[in-house]
């Protein structure tokens, strides 16, 4: 959808419909997140109304997506009752992992059109009643909301630091993102009004992608803010960028946020090995060696290097660092080990099993 400069299009497709609205992990910003008929992200760790909004769907409209299955969950139990359009550049991805029953290969741009023309043209005659389907989702968003919980160490909250680099810089931002908890938390906790705000490496994971897809951001559009928001471990994979960005003057702003593990990971061992922590402790944070220091390391690459440990202080760095134009500006964010991400749907069950925190399960129809 991006890709294809289709933003526009798919608005007026989605307006003429009145239909529900997902965007993945890769499309966030391709359809604005304050629009009433956006549902947020789907997947693993989506929102649950956009989760069960796909699984209880009788029909999907499916615009260069995938079906992958961080979106699907268990692929053969994933969304029952759709029937599916599939639209994709790439014929090979149609029907790949679930079967179309109406296959559409062609560029989103033009398609959109089509699909909009024919769908007027039906609707002319025929408008359908999707009052009930929307009351349902209604009652979803309500109950749902995507939130946080304050974690019980003392320590920052990750998410409510991710949601205060939004809030302060705004939708003309550019944010990019590394690989783990940090990237889940920036794809749900700032809000997208437009395409290409939200740099994601996706499917491959890509650690250490985020400074150096800052780091072209800038240069492409260097009159934007452009944020690299970094795990303490991502970050450690191509910081070394940081010179480049000095003696180039690209002036990024880099969030570390500073759990001191591979926090994923951690999740994972916390959730389903029983807390068995496994090489997933990195001593960058609080109460350890710091090894390495960040503000230390950020000087020493000409940087503005700034830590923050208190939630009191977190808007004032952010508003410094939106300031400094001249150089690049590191904040070394140390937030709690403690915080997961949710919602969650566990690997290899139905999107019907979504959790909305831990031991939290909506209530549903089993035989629905």
């Amino acid at each position: 959808m991006i890709r294809a400069q289709a933003a526009d299009e798919l608005r007026t497709l989605a307006e003429s419909t009145g239909a529900p609205v997902v965007t993945t992990l890769m499309a966030r910003g391709a359809f604005p997140d304050s629009h009433p008929q956006h549902l947020g992200m789907p997947g693993m760790h989506g929102t649950v109304p956009a989760v069960l909004a796909l699984q209880e769907a009788d029909l999907l409209v499916s615009l260069g997506a995938r079906f992958d299955d961080r979106v699907t969950g268990k692929a053969a139990l994933f969304a029952p009752n759709a029937q599916v359009v599939h639209v994709d550049i790439d014929p090979a991805e149609i029907s790949k992992i679930r079967t179309a029953d109406v296959p559409i290969v062609g560029d989103l741009k033009d398609v959109l059109v089509d699909l909009d023309g024919a769908f007027r043209a039906v609707s002319a005659t025929t408008k359908p009643d999707i009052a009930e389907w929307w009351s349902f989702l209604e009652g979803l968003r309500d109950e749902f909301p995507l939130g946080y919980t304050q974690p019980s160490d003392g320590l920052m909250s990750p998410q409510y630091v991710i949601q205060r680099i939004g809030e302060l810089t705004g939708p003309e931002g550019v944010f990019a993102a590394g690989v783990g908890q940090h990237q889940m938390w920036a794809a749900q906790f700032i809000k997208y009004e437009r395409p290409n705000a939200w740099l994601n490496s996706g499917g491959a994971g890509t650690m250490g992608y985020s400074v150096p897809a800052a780091m072209g951001a800038k240069v492409a559009q260097p009159d934007r803010h452009v944020w690299a928001i970094d795990g303490d471990g991502c970050f450690q994979m191509t910081n070394q960028e940081l010179a480049t960005c000095t003696i180039n003057n690209i002036p990024i702003k880099v969030a570390i946020i500073n759990n001191s593990s591979l926090g994923m990971v951690r999740q994972w061992q916390t959730l389903f090995y029983d807390g068995r922590y496994s090489n997933t402790d990195l001593n960058t944070g609080h109460d350890t060696v710091r090894i390495p220091d960040f503000v230390k390391l950020a000087e020493a690459y000409g940087c503005l290097a700034i830590r923050v440990e208190k939630e009191e202080d977190v808007d004032a760095a952010i508003k410094t660092a939106l300031e400094t134009n001249d150089r690049p500006v590191v904040i070394d964010f140390v937030v709690s080990a403690d915080a997961m991400v949710w919602p969650m749907v566990p690997q290899g069950v139905s999107n019907s099993y979504v959790q909305y925190a831990r031991d939290h399960a909506p209530a549903f129809d089993q035989e629905d």
